[in-house]
């Protein structure tokens, strides 16, 4: 059964290339605006869901990833910058303080109809910084297409104090842990998998 990233980020794609088993991508159409009143963490886990089943007419018979990443500080939801003014914004607002990203993963067997869906906190702790440091970052790494405007696999290291999570990967948008024992779950053990020859 073929495994396929409902995603259009390259980082997602980055990540699920470690494990080493060919898959296909393609972009999920799935409206994104939060709804009223949901908790960042439904949030993220509903578009995860809509992302891997927004793809089933493509591939009916197919195990398909979905994944989704709402950050939060001070109960307020940060999204994608898109600008470097909005992202110098964000990391103004976050500085010297802890933010939390819920990184939520589905699996979806379209075959089957069976759903693994699980959300994975981390728990990021942003440095005091200068307006002088927030400008010369935001120059350098351009991260204004990443949840919270900092690439944490990046130069964005250096604005970040401390993180407490389980699975650094999910911080960068595809918790890879959760992902490979609900591959297991579906039958593809991603250590003894071999390619057909």
């Amino acid at each position: 059964m073929p495994l396929v990233l409902a995603s259009t980020s390259p980082y997602r794609r980055e990540l699920l290339s470690r494990l080493q088993i060919p898959f296909a991508v393609i972009a999920p159409e799935v409206d994104e605006t939060p709804l009223l009143h949901e908790t960042p963490e439904a949030t993220a886990l509903r578009l995860s869901q809509l992302k891997a089943k927004a793809v089933q007419t493509t591939y009916p018979r197919a195990l398909i990833i979905g994944s989704d990443q709402v950050a939060t500080v001070d109960g307020r939801q940060i999204g994608k910058p898109g600008t470097h003014e909005k992202a110098a914004e964000q990391l103004r607002l976050m500085c010297g303080k802890s933010v939390v990203f819920h990184s939520a993963l589905s699996l979806y067997n379209s075959a089957s109809g069976s759903l693994h869906t699980t959300s994975v906190p981390t728990t990021v702790h942003f440095r005091e910084l200068s307006d002088a440091q927030i400008e010369a970052y935001l120059r350098k790494d351009q991260p204004y297409n990443c949840a919270g405007s900092a690439r944490i696999e990046s130069l964005g290291i250096a604005v970040i104090e401390k993180l407490e999570g389980v699975d650094p990967n999910a911080l960068i948008g595809l918790p890879l842990i959760a992902l490979t024992h609900m591959l297991a779950q579906e039958g593809l053990d991603v250590l003894t998998w071999q390619h057909p020859s």
